[in-house]
């Protein structure tokens, strides 16, 4: 028994060590990114989505709306109290919804994280996040143009913990709390992803998968929702 265990600790360290030392490295540079941009940046992406209100942009609002979304380093908890706060300023609805849809789907951070699955992943990730955050906009504006939809009752924008009056320490601060939000997320990818490759036979997955691409696509949709890590925690265990 015990050396059976033994074995087993041998194999799923090995796959743990080779999936870390592939995918570590985009994981810190993409939470130095997304600290950089939430320290110097931040305030002016939020500051220029607040610049559209008032303007005859019509559908073009939703467009940049949903592009603002996926530049804003926010999580989604950070989020939706901001889209609370622009809502009270008379934001209008259709383009709140595509800035939260992408906002949530999709950071700076994790466009960087996601290089470890290649250009063509990167590439589809960014576009999907986008295309979701215009298509909730539409959706809002084609079904309540005429009524309200959101109801923040009890939300409020949060204060920024970036205070600190030194910025190079203020964005180290920021760095040590990015470590502490993703890092659990990030090594528990690697761990299910060290036991899929020992425990998962291939050839199941390809039978699940691969036989109907069609069916395997909303398998694999249906799936993702209990299973749900964040999105950078996905990407190990991809």
């Amino acid at each position: 028994m015990i050396e059976i265990l033994r074995r087993e600790g041998i194999y799923l360290w090995y796959y743990f060590s080779l999936q870390l030392e592939q995918i570590w490295g985009y994981w810190v540079l993409g939470m130095v990114l997304g600290s950089a941009i939430s320290v110097f940046v931040k305030d002016h992406i939020h500051d220029l989505f607040r610049s559209m209100h008032g303007k005859r942009l019509g559908l073009l609002g939703i467009v940049v709306a949903s592009a603002l979304g996926i530049a804003s380093p926010l999580c989604m908890y950070g989020t939706i109290p901001l889209a609370a706060s622009f809502s009270e300023s008379g934001m209008e609805d259709d383009w709140l919804a595509a800035f939260m849809m992408s906002s949530i789907l999709l950071n700076p951070q994790l466009i960087l994280y996601s290089m470890a699955l290649g250009p063509a992943a990167r590439v589809i990730r960014i576009l999907s996040s986008f295309l979701c955050g215009i298509a909730a906009g539409l959706l809002i504006r084609g079904f309540y143009c005429k009524k309200e939809f959101f109801n923040f009752n009890g939300f409020s924008e949060t204060h920024s913990r970036d205070i600190d009056p030194n910025i190079m320490m203020r964005f180290l601060k920021n760095l040590g709390r990015n470590i502490r939000a993703t890092g659990p997320m990030f090594l528990l990818g690697v761990v299910l992803s060290a036991l899929f490759q020992r425990y998962v036979p291939a050839e199941l997955v390809a039978d699940l998968f691969g036989n109907n691409r069609g069916f395997g696509v909303l398998m694999a949709a249906t799936v993702g929702v209990p299973l749900y890590a964040c999105g950078g925690g996905t990407i190990p265990l991809l």
